[in-house]
C-alpha cells in the first residue's frame, strides 16, 4: 500500500475531478456520444467512444467528431449534447463506489474540497443533486474548465481553484481518473492521486514525482491522513 503523498508544499486543498471520480457518469456520457456519432454516420462502438472521449469537454468532442465525419456539425451541437446530458444525469446519475463515504472522511480530516471538471457547472449541479453530494460542493466550490473556455489538459481550472481558495498550487492534491485530467494536474504543479484499476495502463507520462495511484476510493482517506501526519512530524 502507498504510504503517503509527497506534495511539494503542505497539503491544504483537495481538488476533485467529477466524472469517474465522484459521479459514475463517464460510461453513460460516452455511450450517449457514441449513439450520436453513429447517427451522423460514424462507425464507433461504445467502448471505442469511452477510450477516445473520456475526460474530454464537449466542444473538444464535437471537434473530434467533425474531423472524423469530414464536415462541420451545427453550431449548437455542443449545447444540444450538454442539455441532453443534464436531463439524463438528473435521472440516472449515481455516485462512484465509495464516494459518499470518502467525502465524509475527507471532511473529518478538516481539508477543504473543490471540484475542477471539464463538465459544465450546469451538468455538475445536476449530478451532485441526484447523488446527494451538493452538501459538499456548493456552487462557489464547483469550477468548470469548459465554462472557462480552457478545458483539460490545460491546467487553468485547477490553478483557478487554488487561487480562489488562497493556497499555492504545490499545496493542492488533485484526484483524477483520466489521462487528460492527470496531465492538467501535472501542468498545474499539483500532486495527483490517480484513481485507476490495477489492470488498466497508466498515462504515458506516469509516474509523476509526488503523486500516487490508487485502485479504489476507500484508499484515499487513509492516504491523505498519512500525508498530513507525515507533514506534522516532519
Amino acid at each position: 500500500m502507498t504510504t503517503a503523498l509527497d506534495p511539494a508544499g503542505q497539503l491544504k486543498l483537495v481538488i476533485f475531478d467529477c466524472d469517474g471520480v465522484l459521479v459514475d457518469s463517464e460510461g453513460p456520457s460516452c455511450r450517449a456520444t457514441a449513439e450520436f456519432a453513429r447517427s451522423k454516420g460514424m462507425s464507433i462502438s461504445d467502448e471505442e467512444a469511452h477510450q477516445r472521449f473520456a475526460g474530454m469537454a464537449l466542444p473538444q468532442i464535437v471537434t473530434e467528431l467533425e474531423h472524423e465525419i469530414g464536415h462541420a456539425l451545427p453550431a449548437e451541437t455542443a449545447v444540444m449534447l450538454r442539455e441532453n446530458l443534464v436531463q439524463m444525469m438528473q435521472k440516472i446519475a449515481e455516485p462512484v463506489s465509495g464516494a459518499p463515504e470518502m467525502l465524509a472522511g475527507v471532511r473529518s480530516l478538516g481539508l477543504p474540497v473543490r471540484v475542477g471538471s471539464n463538465s459544465s457547472v450546469r451538468e455538475m449541479e445536476a449530478k451532485f443533486e441526484k447523488t446527494g453530494m451538493s452538501q459538499y460542493f456548493p456552487e462557489n466550490r464547483v469550477h468548470s474548465a469548459n465554462d472557462m473556455g480552457c478545458p483539460k489538459p490545460a491546467p487553468d481550472v485547477y490553478l483557478y481553484a487554488a487561487k480562489v481558495e488562497g493556497v499555492l498550487p504545490e499545496s493542492c492534491v488533485v484526484i483524477e481518473d483520466s489521462d487528460t485530467g492527470a496531465e492538467a494536474a501535472w501542468k498545474a504543479g499539483m500532486a495527483c492521486v490517480l484513481l485507476r484499476p490495477e489492470d488498466m495502463p497508466a498515462p504515458p507520462f506516469w509516474p509523476v514525482e509526488g503523486s500516487v495511484r490508487i485502485a479504489h476510493l476507500d484508499e484515499l482517506v487513509p492516504l491523505l491522513r498519512r500525508t498530513l501526519e507525515s507533514q506534522t512530524h516532519a
